[in-house]
Formats: structure tokens, sequence, C-alpha cells
């Protein structure tokens, strides 16, 4: 639990070492130029355009500090918000625990985002630093479900699977980033949970602490496949439009 006594400090890590194979082969995925812009430096931004938020560490890939580094430096950041970049590991959970072993004492609330979103709104960045100050170890922004979703037997690549069950829609939710934790309580789960999960709010689960879920935002959706991206330009070019962002 959060510590009224002490003053509450953010930081946001944010894992950048994988290749993302799915958007097919060139740069990293995190580099992808979006709008003229690698996404990285959207997800940058948008933790960022959180007051709260203090310091950004971005968790580079193993060889690529240096070049994370310059990207940074060429493109216009909040001046209220220091970053800093390290490189990662071998695989996301030990890229995260890279990036919390670099950050300085008096964090108390820590962000985990992915690169890949570049596009999470100010809003629901600042809604999960709120529910983490408010004493919840571990923070989710997930959306509900619009689509049926059927657990089935996997099998082979393309090949008929059998369903085993359908679960209750309106118990499940899509989860997105960033989550939001208890610094300590994060900080726990990356040196006593061995084995790979797909996301730290799973390992705080392990732990038996409590992640509670606060609303997601649709356009905090995961940049993966050719498709997201004319995706992410479009809302880029609506907000453009709307905003003049």
């Amino acid at each position: 639990m959060s510590d009224p006594e002490r003053p509450s400090r953010t930081a946001a890590v944010i894992p950048a070492a994988g290749r993302g194979v799915r958007l097919g082969p060139g740069a990293p995925k995190a580099l992808r130029a979006l709008n003229g812009t690698p996404m990285l430096i959207h997800a940058v931004r948008a933790m960022a355009a959180s007051r709260a938020v203090s310091l950004v560490v971005v968790v580079a890939p193993p060889d690529g500090a240096p070049e994370v580094k310059h990207l940074l430096d060429e493109h216009a950041l909040p001046e209220r918000t220091d970053y800093l970049v390290v490189p990662g590991g071998d695989t996301r959970q030990e890229s995260v625990r890279l990036g919390l072993e670099a950050l300085p004492e008096g964090i108390t609330t820590v962000l985990v985002h992915d690169a890949a979103r570049p596009l999470v709104p100010v809003d629901t960045v600042d809604a999960v630093i709120e529910a983490v100050r408010d004493g919840a170890v571990a923070v989710v922004p997930a959306l509900p479900l619009a689509d049926t979703v059927k657990e089935v037997e996997p099998g082979a690549p393309g090949a008929p699977e059998p369903v085993v069950a359908t679960p209750q829609r309106a118990r499940l939710r899509a989860v997105q980033t960033p989550q939001g934790f208890d610094h300590a309580t994060l900080l726990r789960a990356h040196t006593t949970v061995t084995g790979e999960v797909t996301d730290d709010a799973s390992m705080v689960e392990r732990l038996g602490g409590t992640v509670v879920v606060v609303p997601g935002h649709e356009e905090a959706f995961k940049v993966t496949r050719p498709l997201d991206l004319v995706l992410a330009e479009a809302v880029l070019a609506r907000r453009r439009a709307n905003d003049g962002f």
C-alpha cells in the first residue's frame, strides 16, 4: 500500500527492446515511423503528457541504447519530464526488470507501458496513476470485449480447432497499458516470480496481490500488424484536424 506520509513520485518504464516480427522485417517495431515520427517517441510523449510523470525510462534493444538516446535527443519532449535510456534484455520481463533497476530512490508509483501503444490518451494515464495513489497495488486499464470469445484446444497452425468452452463475455476485459503499480510491490514481483508471463499485472496476481481495472480507451490499441499502422495514422489525422495536435 502507498504510504500517505511519503510524497508521491511517478516514473514510467517503456520496454522497447523487441523486434516486432508481426510487422515484418526492418527496424524494431518501436522505431517504426508513425506520421513521420517513431512510435517510441509517440509513446514517450504519451507518458510525459501526464503532469504526474517526472521520469520516463526507455529500455532499448541490448545493442541499440545509443541510437535510441540519439532519437530522444532529436525530438521535442516536455521539459518537466526527465528521460533515461538503458539497454534491455532478451525478454520483455527481463527488460522491465532492468528498467526498474534504473529508477532513482523516491519513486512511489511505476507505470509500465508498451511502446507499441503510442496513442494512449493522457486521461487514461492519469486514471491509472490516481488509482495507485488511492491505494491499489496494481492497476490495469481495460475495455469490455465486443466479440464473443471461444476457448479452444490448440492444434496445428491453420487446422480446425475444437471449442472447449465459451467464457461469459460480460466478465472479460481486454487489458491495455500503461499498467500502474506500487513501486515496492512491482519490485517484489520481479524478484520473486519466475517463468514467463504476458504482463506485469500477472506477476502481482501470482504474489496474491489484488489487481484492479480502470476504464481503458479505444485509442490505446496495440500496433502489431500492418493494418494497425493504417488505423494509427487515421487517429493521428483526426487529432490534427480536431485539436491541431
